[in-house]
C-alpha cells in the first residue's frame, strides 16, 4: 500500500470515527440540498433512504440515478445509488442498490421498501436493507436493519413527518449503524414553494436542526438552499425538469472539510 493509499485509508477513518459510524448512505440530491430538512414532504423515489412513507406519495413508476463522484474533494469517497418505485394498487413498492468507497474500504447496501395509506391522510412506510462493509486485509462484516416512518396531512398547506433510522442493535456486530430518528414539519405559502424544518437525534450525539427552503423561479426551475447544526452544513441547489425526467443538483459546505457536489437524475416511466 503506497502513501497516497494509506492517507486515503485515515482519512476515511477519521471522518467515519468523528461520529463512530460506518453508514455512508445518501439519499437525492433534493433532500440533500435542503439540508435533509424535508422529512415531511419529500416524495420522489429517494425517499426511500430519508422517509419511505414519502413513497406512498408518489404515483408515478419512477427510476433513480444518484452520484456524489467527490465528497470533500476525494474520489474515493464516492458515493452512488439506483432506486427503483413501482406504485400498486396495494401501496408502493421500492428497491435500491448503493455503492460507496474504494478498493481498500467499501459499503454496499441492498434496500427494499413498502409504502402505503393507511387511513385519511396518513401515509406509513417500511425499508428493509442489507448492509455490508468490506476492508481489504481486515475482513468483512454484514447487517440486517431498518428503517420506518410516516407523514400525516394536516391540511393541503401543512404536513408532519416522523421517521427512525437502524433499530436493531447487534452487541456481536463489527457494523455500527446509526441509531436515529427524525420529527419535521412542512409548509407551502405558494404553490410549489415550501418551508421545512426538522430535528434529528442520532444516539449520543447532541441534537441536529435542519431547515430548508424550496422556490420555484420559473416553472420547471426550482432553486433550494438549507442549513442543519451539529455539525453545521450549508447547501444549496436546483431541480430542473422536462418531459420525463426530473434533474437535480446539490452543494454543500463543511466548516472544516469544504464543498461535496451531489447530481441525481429521476426518470418517470409512465
Amino acid at each position: 500500500m503506497n502513501n497516497h493509499s494509506w492517507y486515503l485509508f485515515l482519512t476515511l477513518f477519521s471522518l467515519l470515527f468523528t461520529r463512530n459510524i460506518v453508514s455512508q448512505i445518501s439519499g437525492g440530491a433534493n433532500s440533500i440540498s435542503t439540508a435533509n430538512a424535508d422529512i415531511a414532504v419529500n416524495s420522489d423515489v429517494f425517499s426511500l433512504f430519508n422517509n419511505p412513507a414519502g413513497l406512498a406519495l408518489n404515483e408515478n413508476r419512477e427510476i433513480g440515478i444518484f452520484c456524489s463522484p467527490f465528497p470533500f474533494g476525494i474520489k474515493e469517497l464516492a458515493n452512488s445509488n439506483l432506486v427503483y418505485l413501482e406504485p400498486t394498487s396495494f401501496g408502493n413498492f421500492s428497491m435500491a442498490v448503493n455503492i460507496y468507497g474504494f478498493d481498500l474500504y467499501k459499503e454496499n447496501q441492498l434496500r427494499f421498501g413498502y409504502a402505503n395509506k393507511i387511513v385519511k391522510n396518513l401515509y406509513v412506510g417500511l425499508s428493509l436493507y442489507y448492509h455490508s462493509v468490506t476492508i481489504k486485509r481486515y475482513g468483512s462484516s454484514n447487517q440486517i436493519n431498518f428503517s420506518i416512518g410516516s407523514i400525516f396531512l394536516l391540511s393541503d398547506k401543512l404536513s408532519l413527518g416522523f421517521s427512525l433510522h437502524n433499530p436493531l442493535r447487534f452487541n456481536n456486530s463489527k457494523i455500527v449503524l446509526p441509531l436515529t430518528y427524525s420529527l419535521g414539519i412542512s409548509f407551502e405559502p405558494l404553490r410549489n414553494s415550501f418551508l421545512n424544518f426538522s430535528l434529528t437525534k442520532e444516539i449520543n450525539f447532541p441534537l441536529s436542526a435542519h431547515f430548508g427552503i424550496e422556490y420555484p423561479i420559473i416553472k420547471n426551475l426550482h432553486l433550494r438552499i438549507g442549513t442543519q447544526t451539529e455539525p453545521n452544513l450549508y447547501s444549496g441547489g436546483l431541480g430542473i425538469s422536462y418531459s420525463l425526467f426530473t434533474f437535480n443538483y446539490a452543494v454543500n459546505s463543511h466548516m472544516e472539510l469544504g464543498l461535496t457536489h451531489q447530481f441525481d437524475i429521476i426518470i418517470r416511466l409512465n
